[in-house]
């Protein structure tokens, strides 16, 4: 895992190339609860690419807020990359932004299944019009998994607005 150092450098470095590219980003947050929108804010200049942050935890929020439609989270789970990449989509396009992440997990300690343990966060990454996806699985107790989540999202964003064509 990286040091506290290190993850600033990524939001740094993330606030850095959206600005350069003229981008605006915008998150749609479950189990990390605002952590990613408050990693960005942490960068001074950072209002000039955060359009937007929402923690829409409950399903009815993801619904309302995010035009996921309740026959989705039936269909797929509400820990599911489909769901994921729907409230990454629904984010971008209510926040006018040309980049969103979203994130959807169980952190723990209670609500896994054998189905989807402990750990399982699913990341919705929207970017260039499109959705990509992630499933990843984090040890350790709750504020761990939020922590890791967060920085997995963080360079992930980063790698793909670096990437971009």
């Amino acid at each position: 895992m990286k040091t506290k150092k290190e993850n600033t450098q990524t939001q740094y470095e993330l606030v850095r190339e959206l600005m350069e590219k003229n981008m605006h980003i915008t998150s749609a947050e479950s189990c990390t609860g605002g952590m990613i929108a408050a990693s960005i804010v942490d960068v001074p200049d950072a209002s000039r690419v955060l359009s937007s942050a929402l923690v829409t935890y409950s399903e009815e929020a993801k619904t309302k807020l995010l035009s996921v439609r309740p026959e989705y989270i039936r269909q797929f789970g509400v820990v599911s990359e489909q769901v994921a990449a729907l409230m990454a989509l629904g984010a971008a396009r209510n926040a006018g932004a040309e980049a969103a992440i979203s994130t959807t997990g169980v952190a723990g300690p209670s609500g896994g299944s054998k189905e989807i343990p402990v750990g399982t966060v699913c990341f919705g990454f929207f970017l260039d019009e499109k959705v990509t996806t992630v499933t990843a699985r984090f040890e350790g107790d709750r504020n761990t998994v939020r922590e890791a989540a967060t920085e997995f999202a963080l360079r992930k964003m980063l790698e793909l607005v670096k990437n971009r064509a």
